[in-house]
């Protein structure tokens, strides 16, 4: 019986078809397509990220790598998954006060009055068709249909 033949390091990054390198501070993330042995495609998911560490007078770089798999069959549960946890993430996020939001934010003197005086907030509107429904999110764009 033959032994599966060990594939070198240019044999696994020629089933490579496409890359995307997105930078993201001391992160990058490449997401990959690529070729499985019998010639069906699939993501491969890598997040990558430098390590600095000074050991004596040197400094070591090394870089820590973490991979997912993704493969066709799975792509819609994983982007519905995805889109879910964006959406609740972005409403959490819609709900915590501006201050929370905004780091170093300063805050704003209402326009029309002096430093001392204070200005009487307008109560917010009601809208009787907008009350019952959530705020609309963004990471509805992120919707992909396979």
């Amino acid at each position: 019986m033959d032994e599966p033949k060990k594939r070198s390091a240019d044999d696994i990054e020629k089933d490579v078809i496409f890359s995307n390198a997105i930078k993201a501070g001391k992160r990058i993330y490449y997401i990959d397509v690529r070729k499985t042995r019998k010639e069906e495609l699939y993501l491969s998911i890598t997040e990558s990220k430098k390590i600095t560490s000074i050991e004596g007078e040197n400094i070591k770089v090394s870089y820590e790598k973490h991979k997912i798999f993704l493969y066709q069959e799975d792509f819609s549960n994983f982007i519905d998954g995805l889109t879910k946890t964006m959406r609740f993430i972005h409403e959490s996020e819609s709900l915590k006060p501006k201050s929370e939001n905004v780091e170093n934010e300063e805050p704003i003197e209402p326009s029309g009055t002096d430093a001392g005086e204070s200005a009487k907030p307008e109560p917010p509107k009601s809208n009787p068709e907008n009350s019952a429904k959530p705020p609309k999110s963004n990471t509805e764009d992120f919707k992909i249909e396979f």
